[in-house]
């Protein structure tokens, strides 16, 4: 519990999870690899609090945040509206993409019903107010990031941010859907700009007061920038994409290397990196064919 009525599940590489009281209602954020993931976390929730899940807000469109959202019964699924173009668009490779990477989270992968579709979108600000003195809990998208649609839950009364995919707190990267450039300038210095007092990354754990905070988002900025450095010289020499991958792994593997994820993201990373520094915009949709092909060249599987 990080204050009274807002909850936490955190786990060191897997995605963490949360949850606020309103004054007769739950709003839920993230919903976990499958529903039967989600109701392990939804039954710790009942321990603290019975009161229906009126929202269920996704911060972004991976699968393994997304697709045990049926566990909820939430009334009202909320995202960024780009979030749900990209469902659209790729959330059936996404799925088999991420399950085929992710086994051990795609728990009872079966009983995923199907895509989580959002039925409430918005572009800029969403603001829910938590009935009595609970003030207001206000989502926003502060620019591309970690994907096209990333979105933060705000507590301003409790000065705790829920950040996503967008700050992760002693744990690695995935940046394969990234918008490198925006996310390490732009993005993180709205999100810093919040001055949150607690901060619940994609991963880790929970980041507290001011200085925890900045740490948090000070290591997600520097990750991009070593990335954009090492990546972008090997790009100007005329180097290969093995090359990009070793130079930053190299540049990498002492601050990171230990922290969960790392190994298995970054070869994903550099790709999609490659491909914006070279021009292309926006991310190539991943399948588990261009999957297997990407790890082979990268790590000599």
């Amino acid at each position: 519990m990080l204050a009274d009525g807002v909850y936490a599940l955190t786990a060191e590489g897997d995605p963490n999870i949360g949850a606020i009281e309103g004054e007769d209602f739950l709003v839920c954020f993230e919903a976990l690899a499958t529903p039967i993931a989600a109701e392990r976390w939804l039954a710790r929730l009942r321990e603290y609090t019975d009161k229906p899940i009126r929202y269920l807000v996704l911060s972004h469109y991976h699968a393994v945040r997304v697709l045990g959202a049926s566990a909820f019964g939430a009334e009202t699924i909320v995202a960024h509206e780009s979030t749900a173009a990209l469902i659209a668009e790729r959330g059936l490779q996404d799925w088999a993409s991420e399950f085929a990477r992710m086994p051990r989270l795609a728990e009872s992968a079966d009983s995923v019903p199907g895509l989580t579709w959002p039925t409430l979108t918005f572009a800029d600000r969403l603001t829910i107010e938590l009935g009595g003195d609970r003030g207001e809990l206000v989502l926003a998208h502060h620019g591309r990031g970690h994907t096209e649609g990333d979105i933060t839950a705000w507590l301003p009364r409790h000065r705790i941010l829920f950040a996503g995919d967008l700050v992760e707190a002693q744990a690695a990267l995935y940046t394969g859907d990234a918008f490198h450039r925006e996310w390490a300038t732009d993005t993180l210095d709205a999100v810093s700009q919040l001055r949150a007092e607690q901060l619940v990354g994609g991963r880790g754990a929970v980041s507290r007061g001011r200085a925890g905070v900045e740490a948090a988002i000070a290591q997600t900025r520097t990750f991009l920038q070593v990335m954009l450095a090492e990546v972008g010289a090997v790009q100007q020499r005329g180097g290969t994409l093995a090359e990009a991958f070793a130079a930053t792994h190299a540049a990498l593997v002492d601050d990171y290397g230990h922290w969960p994820i790392f190994e298995h993201c970054l070869p994903f990373d550099v790709s999609r990196l490659w491909d914006e520094l070279s021009g292309i915009d926006r991310p190539v949709i991943w399948t588990a064919e261009r999957d297997q092909e990407v790890w082979a060249q990268l790590q000599g599987a």
